[in-house]
């Protein structure tokens, strides 16, 4: 068959064609690369998160570091010189001293205070050794009330035994004193006992007694730290 013109024109026309999808399969391959670079892209978007939270918690388990705070010390109150405190505590009596100046002795006395069946402060009883004094080897002191029949007087006992009566010396803004001795057998039923008695009665109430119990635990080793 002769060659024609338009064979040849056909011929180009189809290579043409064929051309454009080999140029489009190139394109495509080549854009195939770049989108799966392009979808790598957001899993390292994604690892950059994790590495900062494990940044955080790696700071996290560092220890805070101490500030080094002082918390202080409790301050203990010192008597002042001429002013009472006590020394020493034998289970229900205590060793009352006098603050004195430094160097200087200090007198002391056996102290207790008086409570009634409620628990209220109503009097209190100090006793102090009186050596060489005669027959009272120790002198007790009781204040009162402002309010205590002083006519009544005050009335001591030990476990129940026998009574004995004893008047008020004078009263003062602090109460109604009664100043006493006892003789080394009153002394020896302290040491020996176990709960004394004292007996007030109102001002307001003279039908009724104030009944105040007086513990003698302790008395013994007390008396005998008074006593030094």
């Amino acid at each position: 068959m002769p060659f024609r013109p338009t064979d040849t024109i056909l011929a180009l026309a189809l290579a043409a064609a064929l051309a454009v999808p080999a140029a489009a399969q190139d394109a495509a391959t080549e854009n195939g690369a770049t989108g799966d670079s392009a979808v790598e892209t957001p899993a390292e978007t994604d690892t950059a998160p994790e590495a900062e939270a494990g940044a955080d918690e790696t700071g996290s388990d560092e220890e805070t570091p101490s500030l080094n705070l002082d918390l202080g010390e409790p301050v203990v109150a010192q008597p002042r010189v001429g002013q009472p405190y006590i020394r020493e505590e034998f289970t229900d009596w205590g060793l009352r001293c006098i603050r004195g100046p430094e160097g200087q002795p200090e007198p002391c006395d056996l102290y207790q205070l008086l409570r009634d069946a409620e628990g209220n402060e109503v009097a209190e009883i100090s006793i102090v050794p009186l050596p060489d004094s005669g027959e009272a080897v120790a002198g007790a002191t009781i204040v009162a009330p402002l309010e205590t029949l002083l006519t009544e007087q005050i009335v001591i006992s030990i476990d129940g035994g026998e009574a004995r009566r004893y008047p008020f010396r004078f009263c003062n803004p602090a109460g109604c004193v009664a100043q006493i001795g006892l003789t080394a057998g009153q002394v020896d039923q302290f040491r020996r006992g176990a709960m004394g008695q004292v007996r007030l009665v109102p001002a307001a109430a003279p039908d009724q007694e104030v009944l105040l119990d007086v513990s003698l635990a302790g008395f013994t080793a007390g008396f005998n730290a008074a006593n030094e």
